[in-house]
């Protein structure tokens, strides 16, 4: 696996704030000339966020359902390529809950351009770090049989058969 490094460039916090939104926060890169950022407020092009879903492999949803489904969830996340002019958005994930006891992971995804070299692991302990934060006990989580092992190694509970679902609890 390719080692992380973070970059000794960082992203003044008034830019990260007017163009990710409050508490938008850098993420360590595998590449020193790669800034990288979370942000739970900057808006999604909806279609930008098709083509990330469907270049992972996933089949295409109308809009206007996706669009009601981000409106519903309890979190969303962004891992944005930062350019100050076009940010492009190369990572997702979206969990619906009650924000208190459970939570669910429905997608995660990051673009196959940067898929191995652990930003899907990073976008996924973000997500469990602002889910404690919320106070969520328990997040449940339904992925392909084929990335269930992606889960497994980061400390995921599989179901008894380990096919699609994973548990992970608070502690």
């Amino acid at each position: 696996m390719p080692k992380i490094v973070i970059s000794t460039f960082s992203i003044p916090s008034e830019v990260l704030e007017e163009i990710y939104g409050r508490g938008a926060r850098e993420c360590p890169s595998p590449n020193e000339q790669l800034k990288l950022v979370f942000s739970q407020e900057r808006p999604f092009d909806l279609v930008e966020l098709e083509q990330l879903l469907e270049s992972v492999g996933w089949n295409r949803r109308p809009i206007r359902r996706v669009r009601r489904a981000l409106d519903n969830s309890l979190l969303k996340i962004g891992l944005w390529r930062h350019d100050p002019k076009y940010p492009r958005l190369i990572g997702f994930v979206r969990c619906t809950g009650d924000g208190i006891l459970d939570a669910t992971v429905w997608d995660l995804a990051v673009h196959p351009l940067y898929q191995g070299t652990g930003l899907g692991k990073q976008l996924m302990s973000y997500t469990l770090e602002l889910l404690r934060i919320m106070g969520v006990e328990k997040v449940t989580l339904f992925a392909d049989p084929g990335v269930v092992s992606f889960y497994e190694k980061q400390g995921w509970i599989l179901e008894p058969k380990g096919h699609r679902c994973a548990f992970w609890y608070a502690t």
